[in-house]
């Protein structure tokens, strides 16, 4: 019997099935175009594909770090993400559309108008240890974030929290300390995953479709399917191996060859290549990336109201769309909500690129003293560098002293970001507004990029948490943004189509609206 541990890293997919896709998949597009009476057999084949059982599937995921863990409160990037998608669940889920559905809870309740949340858990679900799931387990892993000393990625999530208790074996009370309409939401977050009472989240011991059978830090992780997973209309492969690709270039290279069967954040310079190439499928999510320029507010010269807005018009938005992702994206306008969220508004001040406003407010903060951009490659997003330097030309051409500094991508998140007084950074889609506003906006939020501090800003994003009138709702979404757009020391000047790729015969694939961290593995299968 072959054991998981006995697949070789490079197994590559297998050319016959392939094959035989493509030729069937060419004869049908060709009889199409050609007006052909296709044949009943040649038609079956166009329905609606069953998902079919087996294989070992092989991703290639950027972000991997010899430092990476398996306890989720300490997921940040990509790699780990996958990974803990594979292992665990959450409380809630997102639906296709991007609305919540249930996940261990099947269903939830709110009373005091959303400061208190009972959840209702599942029947039947068990551990990969034998055990079967009880709100015991519950409480102990959503406290686990809540720890005074937590170095929790989702810690600012819970510092709402005032209490999780459970009132019996199936139910799970959660107090707030004030009303969050939006709550269940950010329980689908992956860094809430659920483990067994008393367990070290690092064991891996969740109730996911996957088992975890090896664990290399910043190398690859083994998984195998788990025979007792809840959910029977997923997780198809035998197992699956995740290997850490952060180059790029080597990610699509491994596609390319048939080394991997699907890799994340695919080089948008690359694309149109794919795209064109028989043998694998391209997958694009709209928008679903910001990037960010964040600037210290609490030190020079970011402190300085003009300084940031001159710095907003000084940078040519238009040309670092077309020069850095082809056009896979759109022009954003400092705003800190993506273009799919409902609250998301057009109607602000717009920050395109003007020399002469730029220097107006450049000379007008009596600021002289050069700017200095970091940025590093591989670490934010794709083409960091190359960004910071359209930066740097356009401000120039402002008037305005530029410099880039480009540092190791090693230790950039401990040395760089929230430590150089300007740098570049970005994020993925959140499933609400209210989950990246209290993750990366609040004053006190832990991962507060620009540090900057402003009562008006909290008060409007607690506010918004708790309103029940939706017109007053997206009134209050529109004065954040405002808010953010003119005061704020964050430029965020563009909203970046994500891309993956998969090999031909990988089916199952579909980008959810606002899911950060993907649950792409339980659905994907290899077609034979």
């Amino acid at each position: 019997m072959t054991k998981l541990s006995d697949i070789p890293s490079d197994l590559s997919v297998d050319g016959h099935s392939r094959r035989l896709f493509l030729q069937q998949t060419s004869a049908v597009t060709a009889g199409v175009l050609a007006g052909m009476i296709l044949p009943g057999s040649v038609l079956a084949s166009l329905a609606p594909k069953t998902p079919q059982r087996g294989g070992h599937l092989i991703l290639g995921i950027d972000n991997a770090s010899s430092s990476d863990r398996i306890d989720p409160a300490f997921y940040f990037e990509q790699y780990m993400y996958h990974i803990g998608r594979q292992l665990f669940n959450t409380l809630t889920e997102l639906d296709d559309d991007g609305s919540l559905k249930p996940g261990l809870a099947v269903e939830w309740t709110p009373r005091q108008q959303g400061a208190q949340w009972l959840f209702t858990l599942r029947d039947g679900v068990t551990f990969h240890n034998g055990k079967t799931l009880a709100a015991a387990d519950v409480v102990y892993s959503l406290n686990h974030h809540r720890k005074e000393d937590s170095q929790s990625a989702v810690r600012g999530y819970m510092s709402q929290v005032t209490g999780i208790e459970a009132v019996d074996n199936k139910q799970v009370v959660i107090t707030l300390h004030s009303p969050n309409v939006d709550f269940p939401f950010l329980l689908a977050e992956v860094n809430f995953a659920i483990t067994a009472a008393g367990e070290d989240f690092d064991k891996g011991i969740g109730t996911g479709p996957y088992v975890l059978e090896r664990f290399e830090p910043g190398v690859r992780t083994l998984t195998s399917r788990n025979k007792d997973y809840w959910k029977s209309d997923r997780a198809f492969v035998d197992s699956v191996e995740t290997l850490a690709f952060n180059d790029s270039a080597a990610r699509v290279a491994a596609l390319l060859s048939g080394a991997v069967h699907f890799i994340n954040r695919v080089p948008h310079g690359v694309v149109s290549r794919l795209e064109t190439a028989r043998s694998v499928q391209v997958h694009r999510n709209p928008g679903s990336f910001q990037v960010t320029f964040p600037g210290l507010a609490d030190r020079e010269p970011f402190s300085n109201p003009d300084v940031r807005l001159a710095l907003k018009y000084a940078l040519d938005r238009e040309q670092l769309l077309k020069s850095l992702v082809n056009g896979y994206g759109e022009v954003a306008n400092d705003s800190p909500i993506f273009p799919t969220n409902r609250y998301f508004t057009r109607d602000l001040p717009q920050h395109a690129y003007d020399p002469d406003k730029a220097l107006f407010h450049w000379k007008k903060s009596g600021h002289s003293k050069e700017i200095v951009l970091s940025a590093a490659e591989g670490a934010s997003f794709d083409g960091a560098v190359s960004a910071a330097e359209i930066y740097r030309q356009s401000a120039i051409k402002a008037g305005i002293p530029f410099r880039v500094n480009r540092v190791p991508a090693d230790g950039y998140w401990s040395e760089v970001w929230r430590n150089h007084a300007f740098c570049a950074s970005g994020w993925s889609n959140r499933p609400t507004a209210d989950a990246y506003l209290s993750m990366v906006n609040l004053s006190d939020a832990p991962w507060n990029e620009s540090r900057w501090q402003s009562s008006a800003l909290d008060q409007l994003i607690i506010a918004a948490r708790s309103e029940l009138d939706e017109e007053r709702r997206r009134q209050i979404y529109h004065d954040i943004q405002l808010l953010y757009n003119q005061e704020g020391s964050t430029v965020v000047p563009l909203y970046i189509d994500s891309v993956s790729g998969s090999a031909a015969n990988v089916q199952g694939h579909f980008n959810v609206p606002g899911e950060v961290a993907t649950r792409v593995v339980e659905r994907l299968w290899l077609e034979a």
